[in-house]
């Protein structure tokens, strides 16, 4: 079976992304997922979204990270409203499903922005905090965050026994200026730091926002720059959150699914 495909990426974080309207992906098939994300022997990226029809919805995006694990992926849904924009479902904004609820996305010269799902606050972890913005995120403050080990400290908090079965995502952040902060993300299922992570920007920003009170906050990651604004409630909670930065196709391509493993073509 070929397999047309379409390499996207949205401030570093990068997807393979499948227009699967017909639904003739093996979405079961754990091994295919990860062979495809796969950066040695497949297409390789942080992550796969199909696009399927949804009734009540413009489309519906399946998100898999690398492991075949399933959830919510900010960058990931912003590259969808623009492969969307490309396919032809939607023109310039549209609704679509993904596995933590409804989301609307506008797409404008290249700039995509994505609403998120109300957050009810947040969870002190010591020195820490806790935010769940569609993906769980551990939020940790750090001085010369270029410099700070993310993998090493990463992988030790999203396997602590806190987090337990499941794990967390962990996020360094850095202050840079009243309104900018810089943030590197350990990501679950992708087990490793990824240029950019859309849900943990947005986590990081709530934070960094609540503490400062401010509601506008750039953010500068290792793949480009993004925004988040919200609106904070009168109970401590975030509405109207909304992420925006760019999401490019890069290019496409197909390939012969093989029983074990993909072979480009």
């Amino acid at each position: 079976m070929k397999l047309t495909f379409y390499k996207y990426q949205g401030t570093g974080n990068d997807f393979i992304m499948v227009d699967d309207r017909s639904e003739s992906f093996d979405h079961d098939n754990i091994q295919l997922v990860s062979g495809l994300c796969d950066r040695k022997f497949g297409v390789g990226a942080d992550g796969l979204i199909l696009i399927r029809n949804r009734d009540g919805y413009d489309f519906e995006m399946i998100y898999f990270n690398p492991d075949g694990t399933q959830s919510m992926c900010g960058n990931g849904a912003r590259c969808a409203v623009a492969f969307s924009q490309y396919l032809g479902i939607i023109s310039g904004s549209g609704e679509f499903l993904a596995i933590d609820g409804p989301h609307v996305g506008r797409s404008n010269d290249g700039q995509v922005e994505l609403s998120i799902r109300p957050v009810a606050g947040l969870l002190k972890k010591e020195d820490d905090y806790f935010v769940d913005t569609g993906s769980p995120h551990h939020v940790r403050f750090v001085d010369h965050v270029n410099e700070y080990p993310v993998v090493e400290v990463g992988k030790q908090i999203r396997n602590s026994s806190r987090y337990s079965p499941y794990g967390s995502n962990v996020n360094f952040v850095s202050k840079i200026s009243a309104d900018q902060i810089y943030v590197r993300t350990y990501e679950r299922g992708v087990e490793n730091e990824t240029l950019s992570c859309g849900t943990g920007v947005t986590a990081s920003a709530l934070v960094f926002g609540f503490l400062n009170g401010i509601d506008q906050i750039n953010i500068q990651t290792p793949g480009g720059s993004l925004g988040v604004r919200f609106t904070l409630d009168s109970n401590g909670g975030f509405q109207d959150i909304f992420l925006t930065g760019p999401a490019v196709q890069v290019f496409q391509g197909t390939m012969e699914l093989m029983a074990k493993e993909p072979s480009i073509k």
